[in-house]
């Protein structure tokens, strides 16, 4: 008699890990999902990239960016630039000093000070925020929401000459990177050059 009630507890806490642990493995299998979910369904696009000319060289570059279709809120203040002229690489990241909510009606390039930015910062300027979700301290863009990161280029590379290959990404915290890839043009006559459509 000792012996079978000996066995039945022994069996009922073998019972109990084991519906700990299944437990435990569910919880950890539901957040890898959310998380792998997340990963792939977020993201950003860079639908354009123009550049803005100054001594017959790119001064600046504006990367209109926006999230994929359907992708959670992508906080800015935690998005990284990666940009090479095939000579060297520069990081970036967002300087919340330089940000506008609306286009200058003096243009695009002429919304920031660019001379304020540096090596390794961005600027934003808001081209389309129908929720006001992207602020100065809080850069969080959502579904159809257009923004352009201004970079420059004079500061990062002393300028683009004609003919440099330029690629690079911008990376979220988290899902799809947006690719940057372009050849400057062999002339640069107008003053802003579309680079990448």
């Amino acid at each position: 008699m000792i012996v079978f009630i000996a066995m039945i507890l022994v069996a009922g806490i073998a019972a109990s890990v084991m519906i700990q642990t299944m437990s435990d493995l569910q919880n950890k299998a539901n957040r890898t999902g959310r998380e792998t979910i997340r990963d792939i369904s977020t993201g950003i696009e860079v639908r354009q990239v123009s550049g803005y000319v100054v001594n017959s060289k790119i001064d600046q570059l504006a990367l209109y960016i926006s999230p994929i279709v359907a992708s959670e809120g992508i906080d800015l203040s935690h998005t990284v630039i990666f940009l090479s002229d095939s000579n060297n690489e520069v990081m970036l990241k967002y300087d919340s000093s330089m940000f506008s909510n609306s286009v200058s009606s003096n243009g695009l390039f002429h919304t920031l000070n660019s001379s304020n930015l540096t090596s390794s910062s961005f600027g934003i300027v808001v081209v389309r925020d129908r929720d006001s979700s992207c602020t100065a301290s809080n850069p969080v863009i959502n579904e159809k929401d257009i923004v352009v990161l201004i970079v420059n280029t004079t500061k990062c590379f002393s300028g683009l000459s004609p003919r440099t290959e330029v690629w690079g990404r911008v990376t979220p915290e988290y899902g799809i990177s947006g690719i940057i890839s372009f050849t400057v043009p062999s002339v640069l006559i107008d003053r802003v050059v579309d680079l990448q459509p």
